[in-house]
């Protein structure tokens, strides 16, 4: 029964439109190999990145972390899968970055304790949780299982879909620190302003019929007129197939930067003509 209420909610998943990108280190490999071997994988995973060692985690954060283990570490993850994602989705797509950092049962006896960091990021949403592992009470198998289970279910969530299935934790295990914040309009732009975020998405349109390419034409549209339309539109004749994307800088190199009342009323303009 669990076996064909995981495969549902992988189904579910696929189904759904949100695009993911997963940097998963220490345990939930499991979880990969469910959203993988159901069909429709391709419609939600993008990447999947295992930075195992130490280099490769230095080298995915671009330093050197306080604790390779930690909250901070896979909510550090989770921002860099999710602009990974908005970079490789098609466009228009809700993206998905999730990142997972484990400390598991091993080869020897471990002095800390059994457990393991999960962080979720989407353009709304930021979810995190730390789970402690009742010590000595699961294989390294077992304890793979049920973080695998676990993060499965955190990106059902982060999907918007239902996730019936028992994670298989048990009353001595200690799920805490969890916690969940919501992005408005604003607090994304401000993220995008300070960097945080590489770009933000108006799919006012929902055709994609033009595939994954973008034809991108940057400026800053102050105002927009209908030079710029008719530059995407032969931009657009000269490259074939493609989705017509305009780019607004919110930094320019050259200028100051756009306030978020400047790149609202920007973005407005686009939205009159979409």
């Amino acid at each position: 029964m669990t076996d064909a209420c995981i495969r549902a909610v992988v189904e579910s998943i696929h189904s759904s439109p949100t695009q993911a990108v997963l940097y998963l280190s220490g345990g939930a490999s499991l979880a990969l190999g469910l959203l993988m071997s159901v069909p429709g994988a391709s419609n939600t995973v993008l990447e999947a990145v295992v930075p195992y060692s130490r280099m490769s985690m230095i080298q995915l954060l671009t330093k050197i972390p306080a604790k390779y283990c930690s909250q901070q570490t896979a909510d550090e993850m989770a921002l860099l899968a999710y602009n990974r994602a908005l970079k490789l989705s098609s466009p228009g797509s809700p993206v998905l970055g999730v990142g997972f950092t484990g400390s598991l049962a091993t080869t020897r006896p471990k002095q800390g304790d059994h457990r393991f960091h999960l962080s979720t990021r989407t353009s709304d949403r930021h979810w995190a949780s730390t789970v402690t592992l009742s010590k000595g009470l699961r294989s390294r198998d077992q304890e793979e299982k049920v973080s695998s289970y676990f993060l499965l279910k955190a990106i059902a969530n982060a999907c918007k879909v239902s996730s019936t299935f028992d994670s298989e934790l048990t009353e001595s295990d200690v799920v805490a620190d969890e916690c969940e914040r919501f992005f408005d309009e604003d607090k994304e732009l401000e993220q995008l302003i300070n960097g945080q975020i590489c770009f933000k998405v108006y799919p006012f349109s929902s055709d994609k019929s033009n595939g994954d390419r973008k034809i991108i034409l940057p400026g800053s549209f102050n105002p927009l007129h209908d030079g710029h339309l008719k530059l995407l539109e032969a931009a657009t004749s000269i490259c074939g197939d493609g989705y017509p994307c305009f780019e607004l800088s919110a930094i320019n190199a050259d200028k100051p930067p756009l306030s978020i009342p400047q790149i609202k009323e920007r973005v407005m303009q686009f939205e009159k003509i979409a």
